[in-house]
């Protein structure tokens, strides 16, 4: 198994967990990435064990009705775009345009593909002021929108090579660059998106001025040294599992010499800024998109 099929199996087995996932559902997402039904049991009970001794995230709104996601008031729609990637491939994304630029902003997508969710991000950053491309890295399968099944879609980019990925995403800030000429740019991910934006800087693409990774597991070995970016990472305190590898990431952006803050939000869990999951907790998720919001205004312009 693969270190990404491994973060998603245990992203499946904590989903069950949590109550998220019925135990026959999870083997069946579990069977999906090739695990057989001995190995999925015993990392069900593995992670239940685990969740036992977790502390609980705390409620999403205590008190009081959800209010709206954070920058939605200034939200700008997203239009469905292709673009050139790698090897003459073409490429899907969700583009959304500024007014008046101040920056531009890949968006990479959690474990689900590029849902209504992350386009509705990006429509955000760009009513905050940065052009944004929220980058379907499902492209060469058709599209998320190709898959009927979420759990087929997670499946999917499971078995991608993490350097396709990496390829996809630089053809995306090449994209930005052609739309958004002359501004700085930036790239933000959630969860397996967030270790999406570990690898890009890890694969020493010089051309980032600012990352936010929001709770995303780090590549073995991550060396940022040849990386420009100032790095917002973005960690949950209940999320024990990613929150393993948050030493480990400090470590690296310091000896890379990177600009770098390291934030754990307290009460929240893994997941936490996506209004439409279940562990979405609006008050982390709005301090979260102001920090965000900051460290652009820092560091894009």
């Amino acid at each position: 198994m693969t270190p990404l099929q491994r973060y998603i199996a245990e992203e499946i087995a904590i989903d069950h967990a949590d109550g998220l996932l019925s135990r026959r559902e999870a083997l069946r997402r579990l069977g999906l990435i090739g695990l057989g039904v001995a190995a999925a049991s015993s990392l069900l009970a593995a992670c239940s064990t685990d969740s036992d001794e977790s502390p609980t995230s705390a409620p999403v709104t205590p008190g009081g009705a959800t209010p709206p996601p954070p920058g939605s008031a200034d939200a700008v729609g997203t239009e469905a775009v292709t673009f050139p990637g790698p090897d003459g491939r073409v490429l899907q994304g969700a583009w959304a345009d500024a007014a008046t630029p101040r920056g531009a902003v890949l968006v990479i997508h959690e474990n689900k593909g590029l849902t209504d969710h992350i386009r509705s991000v990006a429509g955000r950053f760009a009513g905050a002021g940065y052009s944004a491309l929220a980058l379907d890295l499902l492209s060469e399968e058709g599209g998320t929108a190709t898959f009927t099944d979420q759990a087929q879609a997670t499946a999917a980019l499971a078995t991608v090579p993490p350097a396709r990925f990496v390829a996809d995403m630089k053809a995306g800030i090449d994209e930005l660059g052609r739309r958004v000429p002359d501004e700085k740019m930036a790239a933000v991910g959630f969860c397996f998106g967030g270790g999406m934006v570990w690898q890009l800087l890890a694969s020493g693409e010089p051309r980032l001025a600012a990352a936010v990774p929001f709770y995303g597991p780090l590549p073995e070995g991550a060396d940022f040294s040849g990386s420009k970016a100032a790095v917002l990472a973005i960690y949950a305190e209940l999320d024990a599992r990613v929150n393993a590898s948050r030493d480990a990431a400090a470590a690296a952006l310091a000896k890379a010499g990177l600009p770098h803050e390291i934030v754990t939000v307290p009460g929240a869990d893994h997941a936490f800024f996506n209004d439409t999951g279940p562990r979405y907790n609006a008050t982390a998720a709005a301090e979260a998109y102001e920090r965000v919001l900051a460290w652009f205004g820092e560091y894009l312009g």
